[in-house]
């Protein structure tokens, strides 16, 4: 037999997926969750600020719409292979499901891979619509069925327990 017939399932996606779940490993193991967690901050919000860009572009406006918002989270995650949806969308906050992790079994136990998500979402509402507090409810990487990220788009009021990571546009 060839090693190009050879029975493995590897290809560009399954490796690019090992990729990133190992380097979220390392540096989880090495720095600590919290701290892998920002280094993934760090790339997102780029891939975010990047990804608004090319879709305002595309839909010629300057700013995206609370409804076009949602619609880019979910048609951002589908051109990635994840399966979100939003369960609802009002001008308080955009709340999405998903059923399928882009990054698939190999985001189980990694939670710091899922700031993506949060980095991504953060930066294209508060871009477009001045604020966002991203909740990460569940999550696939934390071991549940499907993952439910609510999109705050209003600062907590000071009663208010807030949990989640803040993002703040540039809006006048």
């Amino acid at each position: 037999m060839e090693p190009s017939e050879a029975p493995i399932a590897l290809d560009r996606d399954v490796f690019m997926r090992s990729l990133i779940r190992e380097l979220a490993r390392v540096l989880e193991d090495v720095v600590g969750l919290e701290e892998a967690a920002g280094y993934v901050s760090l790339v997102s919000q780029t891939i975010g600020v990047d990804l608004n860009h090319q879709y305002a572009k595309a839909l010629a406006v300057d700013r995206l719409d609370r409804g076009q918002v949602a619609q880019v989270m979910v048609d951002f995650k589908r051109r990635i292979g994840g399966g979100f949806y939003v369960l609802e969308e009002s001008d308080q906050r955009i709340v999405l499901g998903n059923r399928v992790c882009p990054f698939g079994e190999k985001v189980v136990g990694r939670p710091s891979m899922c700031m993506m998500t949060s980095n991504v979402f953060g930066t294209l509402a508060a871009e477009n619509l001045g604020y966002a507090r991203v909740e990460l409810e569940k999550t696939i990487a934390r071991w549940d069925v499907g993952c439910r990220v609510v999109v705050h788009l209003r600062p907590p009021s000071e009663t208010e327990a807030s949990t989640g990571r803040e993002y703040y546009g540039d809006l006048p």
